[in-house]
């Protein structure tokens, strides 16, 4: 399949199921999840055409594995990084005792001074590891790798969770457990 093609429904398939399902006229239910036959219908209004085939291969291979379908391959979420309130029924999990968040330069001072901030999204993303990190701080420029000290938050009554695609997610992460 055409990568370009792909890719650009992917991103916009990103949009429509984390943060405006409204702007194709899309109900997701309390969770998150779309009619995978409806989805198709309206995706219609942005002039792109999609089957079940092409939204299959997106979900299969994207590589960073945003998105999910049901048993069924009837229903479809974004597996996490929504700005759009929905319950993901995510376990909570113990995270590894250190995870990294990549960043730029420009957010240094803000989060020395309040920590890393969920701030439109659901919550903060944070990495297994440094290359996967690097790969997220590199979208806006050149990276920056904060560590975080996960072990001791969780210790500390900090909630984590892990997406299904292996994103670790918490509420917020105090400027005390991380390492600039």
């Amino acid at each position: 399949m055409d990568n370009k093609i792909t890719k650009g429904i992917s991103k916009l398939l990103s949009y429509i199921l984390r943060h405006s399902p409204e702007t194709i006229g899309l109900k997701l239910d309390e969770n998150g999840w779309a009619d995978v036959d409806e989805l198709i219908a309206k995706f219609d209004l942005y002039e792109r055409r999609i089957d079940f085939e092409l939204l299959d291969y997106i979900v299969e291979n994207n590589d960073k594995k945003r998105f999910a379908f049901n048993e069924g391959k009837t229903r479809i979420r974004a597996s996490q990084g929504h700005s759009i309130s929905i319950e993901l029924n995510l376990n909570e999990a113990e995270p590894l005792e250190y995870l990294y968040h990549g960043t730029v330069e420009k957010f240094l001072s803000d989060i020395k001074a309040q920590g890393l901030q969920k701030m439109s999204r659901q919550h903060v993303h944070l990495s297994a590891d440094r290359e996967t990190a690097n790969k997220v701080g590199s979208r806006r420029g050149k990276p920056i790798i904060l560590t975080i000290n996960s072990g001791a938050m969780h210790r500390a009554g900090y909630k984590f969770y892990l997406s299904d695609n292996n994103v670790w997610l918490t509420d917020v992460v105090p400027a005390e457990f991380i390492t600039f």
